[in-house]
């Protein structure tokens, strides 16, 4: 296969929707609900996945979360406060958020400041996962290197054994929550003849700017 004639001969049509100002709710938040349903029902593989960019040494990075929660209009996810992207967000609390719902022709950019949720709600969320993902939880050194698959699994084995006859885990203080607080939101709408929908949300003092950028 010729993999440079394969990418440049991928294209596709966006026919979906069409989406307008005149079309979007004033509060981003619940635009964000709106269009959040329609990748649920549409049956979109992880519709709550997102990529997370951070900066570290001036350099970006990214992975892929999954959002948990919305709670008093912030963002929620989960993830090990010792891990790269947890000495990241130390360093540097502004991030950006981005959800692609492919079936929709549809992605949501976010930006914004982190900070890591109250403890409570983080026991919370923690004592409502599967027993098994908190025995990962406690036992995974994120981000660290290990030698082998073997070695991983023994990490398990031996914190799923240290928690035999414990009805109840303690949420490990190195594993909780963050919540974005978001300052701005991007709203995209593939079209036709790549004239895509842009609408963005910029937060002022006294509310949400919404405007049109071109595609």
């Amino acid at each position: 296969m010729n993999i440079n004639e394969t990418l440049e001969n991928l294209r596709g049509s966006y026919r979906q929707a069409a989406f307008d100002i005149t079309d979007c709710n004033s509060n981003p938040e619940l635009q964000f609900d709106s269009w959040f349903e329609n990748a649920v029902n549409s049956k979109c593989d992880e519709p709550n996945a997102f990529v997370l960019s951070t900066i570290a040494d001036n350099r970006p990075r990214a992975r892929v979360v999954l959002l948990k929660g919305i709670h008093q209009s912030k963002f929620i996810f989960y993830t090990n406060y010792s891990s790269a992207k947890g000495h990241e967000l130390d360093n540097n609390a502004n991030v950006a958020l981005t959800f692609l719902w492919l079936p929709l022709q549809r992605q949501v950019r976010i930006e914004g400041t982190i900070n890591k949720v109250d403890p409570h709600l983080s026991d919370d969320y923690f004592h409502k996962r599967p027993r098994g993902n908190q025995i990962g939880a406690i036992a995974s050194p994120q981000s660290q290197k290990v030698s082998s698959r073997a070695e991983l699994e023994k990490f398990f084995h031996e914190a799923e054994k240290n928690s035999t006859g414990q009805a109840v885990l303690l949420r490990p203080a190195h594993w909780g929550g963050y919540a974005i607080d978001p300052t701005y939101f991007e709203f995209w709408q593939g079209r036709d003849n790549r004239m895509h929908d842009r609408i963005v949300y910029e937060k002022n003092a006294t509310g949400w700017t919404l405007s049109r950028l071109a595609p």
